[in-house]
């Protein structure tokens, strides 16, 4: 994957605390993602001055993993924040990392090393999750679009 080798000058990494929920599910609501599954175990943040500015998350089900809720503050984008965050997050993985997402994020995944996998492809429990998403992408044209991360390391045990 290739993220930034480190964050901008006063960012901090960190796992989010229960504190950060109010500010997490701003930043998911801001961006329109899917409002449900917050669970703040599930986060890292990155913070500027005591502020959220990025969050991510990793849901964990039965031998996967899915990456979701990954949003960077309008005024921080296309500094390596999310970037940065999904290596970190892909590299926190204990199984296999997938992400559900629209059709112009897929470039951006790709570039961090993910590769697009069919339907067939994809572990059963993900495929409970994802069928909603899969089915109004047959009906509206909102390209919809499953990945993979590719890692360069074994997933931690």
């Amino acid at each position: 994957m290739a993220a930034p080798k480190s964050l901008p000058l006063g960012c901090i990494l960190r796992p989010a605390t229960p504190e950060d929920l109010g500010a997490i599910r701003k930043l998911v609501f801001q961006a329109k993602l899917d409002p449900t599954q917050l669970r703040w175990e599930n986060f890292s943040v990155i913070e500027l001055q005591e502020q959220v500015i990025a969050c991510g998350q990793l849901r964990q089900f039965s031998g996967c993993q899915e990456l979701g809720s990954l949003v960077v503050k309008k005024p921080w984008r296309d500094r390596g924040l999310g970037s940065y965050l999904v290596e970190h997050l892909v590299s926190e993985a204990i199984a296999p990392v997938y992400v559900e997402c629209m059709g112009w994020l897929v470039e951006f995944y790709e570039h961090l090393g993910f590769v697009k996998i069919s339907w067939a492809e994809l572990p059963k429990p993900l495929k409970i999750k994802f069928f909603l998403g899969q089915l109004v992408s047959k009906f509206l044209p909102l390209g919809v679009t499953i990945l993979q991360a590719k890692l360069l390391k074994s997933p931690k045990s």
